[in-house]
């Protein structure tokens, strides 16, 4: 690998109102590496990518590309450079073909100036094969799955010879093995000679896929470091200044056994779950595991009362309930965080404090006049944003403006904020740095310990570990199996999840 910089950043500052988001970052990128930029949520990282890609314009510094400086006015700017962005959210028209969509507006044209469909399908097929993929250029893009959509996009932004290729959390929506096969790509781009930027909140790829990896902390730059020469104790100290555990606390003796808060016999949905038999006991954390598709958010669901039950019954501190609507469930002390907390948990163009007391609202109307008592919830925000260590200069702040594990604890605020009997909490550190994810565990674990029966679902076996008592893991819509922390490991969860031996 030779060691000039394809790519260079030097002093970029970043201000947006009342945030300094970048404050004199310096980044260099080797030609041929894969570089890892590491933090927490609200550490820059994202900024610094849209600086580089002609989103944001800094408000001092310089970016060279081989050496020269270049301006990026605009994300044309940046492909004109030879900088692909590929985001986490992914910019897909799904009604579109595969090859409509790489090749969106630059479509190739025969003599009589039409679209000619042979030569887009031979040019999509020729990106198709730099990954060995053999999907149909004409296939609608609906029909593909989130792992195969990833693949796209990134043709897309190869479609345009990028030298520079950035990653965005790219594997937030794919199971281990999709995300195997995307780790295969990036090495096929690397040993192109493409440079990689590649951003992950999980720690444990930046040391299967990264070169090296750039830390930043509070808008400032930490370190740079040789991924092989450091672990990942190391990079978590730099990235969150302190001391982070991610092990198993023992809670089995703030578990009360003999009182079963909630129960579930033989619950069945029409198609998407079967005979599901579980108990949680005041103060338990049960982890739900298993692949995506299991029907592990399903279940969750129709605890909730968004989907309906076909058969079997559920029991609530021995109860018989029947939740035929959220606001049912809610009624009856059943509370559930969505996993796409974007779309159906939070309201993004609202303020924290809307935010806060929206599951409760009866709770802050003045008596006889059925308006809402502003002072009342002002305290209430105020009280949420210091018990859940939210970051947020005001509680005026609208949510989209937060990191996303300060999304996470508004969400999780406004729903123990009903004081519910048990928590369904799906995938609660989705997008979550470390320390945050650290300050999520804590606020679970004493809710716990109050008496609150919680139940955690997760794609994260590691998360599934550290935080459940004890385990259930399911396959194909049924229950694979129910395992103590102290009898589970990775591999024996995952011989579950998949019905393969390992």
């Amino acid at each position: 690998m030779q060691n000039r910089y394809v790519l260079e950043a030097k002093g970029i500052s970043k201000r947006f109102p009342g945030v300094l988001a970048l404050d004199n970052v310096d980044f260099q990128l080797k030609e041929g590496e894969v570089h890892a930029v590491v933090g927490e949520n609200g550490a820059g990282k994202s900024t610094l990518m849209h600086i580089l890609g002609g989103i944001h314009k800094p408000n001092s510094g310089r970016l060279y590309m081989d050496g020269k400086e270049i301006v990026c006015k605009s994300p044309i700017d940046a492909q004109g450079y030879g900088i692909g962005i590929v985001f986490q959210e992914l910019s897909l028209i799904s009604e579109l073909s595969v090859a409509e969509n790489i090749f969106a507006h630059r479509q190739p044209k025969n003599m009589l100036g039409f679209i000619s469909k042979k030569k887009l399908s031979e040019k999509t097929n020729e990106l198709l094969d730099t990954f060995n993929e053999k999907i149909n250029p004409l296939l609608p893009i609906k029909f593909l799955t989130i792992a195969k959509q990833q693949v796209v996009e990134i043709l897309k932004a190869m479609s345009h010879n990028p030298k520079v290729l950035i990653l965005d959390e790219p594997t937030s929506s794919l199971t281990q093995i999709e995300s195997d096969r995307l780790f295969e790509n990036i090495k096929i781009l690397k040993k192109r000679g493409i440079s990689i930027i590649y951003i992950s909140h999980h720690l444990k790829e930046i040391f299967e896929i990264a070169d090296r990896a750039t830390v930043l902390k509070d808008g400032k730059y930490v370190d740079t470091v040789n991924v092989k020469d450091v672990d990942e104790e190391k990079i978590v100290s730099l990235m969150v200044g302190r001391d982070v555990s991610h092990k198993y606390v023992n809670r089995q003796d703030k578990i009360d056994y003999s009182k079963t808060v909630f129960e579930t016999r033989e619950l069945s949905h029409e198609s998407l779950f079967q005979d599901m038999s579980i108990k949680v006991h005041a103060g338990e954390i049960l982890g739900m595991s298993g692949l995506i598709g299991a029907g592990r958010s399903e279940f969750a669901r129709t605890i909730f009362g968004l989907d309906k039950i076909k058969s079997g019954e559920m029991y609530l501190d021995g109860q018989k309930v029947i939740p035929k609507s959220p606001a049912d469930a809610i009624g009856m002390g059943i509370a559930y965080t969505s996993e796409n907390r974007k779309l159906e948990g939070l309201f993004l163009n609202s303020s924290i404090k809307e935010n806060c007391v929206s599951p409760q609202l009866n709770n802050f109307t003045k008596k006889g006049l059925g308006v809402l008592d502003e002072k009342l919830m002002d305290d209430y925000a105020k009280m949420c944003v210091e018990k859940f260590n939210i970051s947020t200069p005001t509680t005026q702040q609208f949510i989209r403006n937060l990191s996303g594990g300060n999304q996470q604890k508004v969400l999780l605020s406004m729903w123990l904020g009903i004081q519910p009997k048990i928590l369904i909490a799906d995938e609660p550190t989705k997008g979550v740095d470390v320390g945050a994810k650290a300050e999520i565990y804590e606020i679970l674990r004493k809710l716990a310990d109050s008496g609150v029966a919680v139940i955690v679902i997760s794609s994260d076996l590691l998360e599934v570990l550290t935080i459940s008592d004890n385990i259930m893991v399911m396959k194909s819509g049924k229950i694979a199996a129910k395992l103590k922390n102290s009898d589970a490991d990775e591999e024996n969860i995952i011989s579950y999840a998949t019905g393969v031996s390992i």
